[in-house]
């Protein structure tokens, strides 16, 4: 039946940003001792390096980039729907398909924008600009495409979920756009 075949797809989208969300996660708690440390450095021992100072944005960009998709998985974003709640459910399924699919198709521009920007990056070997600074900075322009891929695959899992009751199945809590606020944190 096809939408089994549509949620098993989406449940296998979902465990790829799952756990890249998850692995992505800890680059969060890396910046916590980053931080922790170059303010130790400062205030205890009056010293400090660029290095570890550019480290704490670097961290930044997994946390921000490659945890986009898994905050929305998790409901994480904010909804307004100031006209969305007075919608028929059929105009809100509709309305979930096309913004899937809008969000689909502006993160494959972003990933397609971006390898050019990481690529010409690698090729002339960029590092920091600050002497003492850190080397490779394409890795951490190689968060844009990666960031916009995962913010994809969730797309793609969201639109096949959208989809199930458009092919005749039920619509399960997951699917549903106006799904109460208590099921946010699940």
């Amino acid at each position: 039946m096809i939408t089994a075949r549509l949620e098993s797809g989406a449940r296998l989208l979902d465990l790829v940003v799952e756990q890249a969300g998850r692995l992505a996660s800890w680059t969060g708690f890396a910046l916590v001792l980053v931080m922790a440390f170059n303010v130790l450095l400062r205030y205890l021992f009056h010293t400090g390096s660029v290095a570890m100072q550019e480290l704490e944005w670097h961290l930044m960009a997994p946390v921000s980039l490659l945890c986009m998709a898994y905050a929305i998985k998790h409901e994480g974003h904010v909804r307004v729907d100031i006209l969305y709640g007075r919608f028929p459910p059929c105009l809100k399924q509709g309305l979930e398909v096309v913004s899937c699919l809008v969000a689909v198709a502006f993160a494959a521009i972003i990933i397609k924008l971006s390898l050019g920007y990481v690529m010409q990056s690698y090729a002339i070997g960029e590092t920091s600009p600050d002497p003492g600074g850190l080397p490779y900075r394409f890795l951490l322009k190689a968060m844009i495409p990666l960031g916009f891929l995962l913010l994809l695959i969730q797309s793609l899992a969201a639109t096949l979920r959208a989809l199930i009751p458009v092919f005749g199945g039920p619509a399960s809590p997951e699917s549903q756009p106006d799904r109460p606020l208590e099921h946010a944190a699940e």
